[in-house]
């Protein structure tokens, strides 16, 4: 596939992966519409009251992000699949120490989006995590995917240029990936405790 001509986003990043101070001072701006868009896009499915904010996600992200300065950065769908993935730990960090604090309290829930399945009851926002990481362990292909999908928020034709397949490709591995994750939290709520 041809290279896409370079965006100021992309040019920022490598510009601060050469040590240009000012390039960094510019990333956040040029990039903080969109990661506030992907921030958005994980707090309509995450439960009502929650206790951070999609600035504080972003916020925390992006300095999460500055810590991989080494990177080398291919372009801004890269920079904002890493942020989403980032993004994605931060609520799961949270979930965690919400849960230590409670010594095994009650779950933090998760509303699993429409673009994942058609599920109807909450999710525990680690068995989520649990999931990916399954995933992750059996087709790192489809773990992608899904934070692509998901967590980025792209595109069936996004991702396939991004993956450098055709959309077709990708809706087929989209269709095995829902299908598998429907099951694995289908068989996560059998074995869910009765109260």
């Amino acid at each position: 596939m041809a290279s896409s001509p370079e965006t100021p986003v992309t040019r920022l990043l490598h510009e601060w992966q050469e040590g240009d101070s000012v390039a960094a001072e510019e990333l956040f701006p040029a990039v903080a519409g969109e990661l506030r868009r992907i921030a958005g896009s994980l707090f309509r499915n995450e439960r009502g009251g929650h206790t951070l904010q999609p600035t504080a996600v972003v916020n925390e992200a992006f300095v999460r992000l500055l810590g991989l300065r080494s990177m080398e950065w291919r372009d801004r769908q890269h920079f904002y699949s890493f942020a989403a993935t980032a993004m994605r730990r931060v609520l799961v960090d949270h979930a965690r120490q919400r849960l230590a604090e409670k010594r095994g309290g009650e779950w933090v829930r998760t509303e699993i989006p429409h673009s994942l399945g058609s599920w109807t009851d909450p999710v525990d926002v680690l068995a989520l995590e649990k999931a990916l990481e399954e995933l992750q362990s059996i087709d790192e292909g489809r773990y992608r995917l899904v934070l692509l999908r998901f967590y980025s928020g792209l595109k069936m034709d996004e991702i396939g240029e991004l993956e450098g397949v055709s959309t077709r490709t990708v809706m087929r591995r989209w269709q095995v990936t829902k299908a598998w994750l429907r099951s694995f939290f289908e068989s996560r709520r059998v074995d869910e405790p009765r109260s």
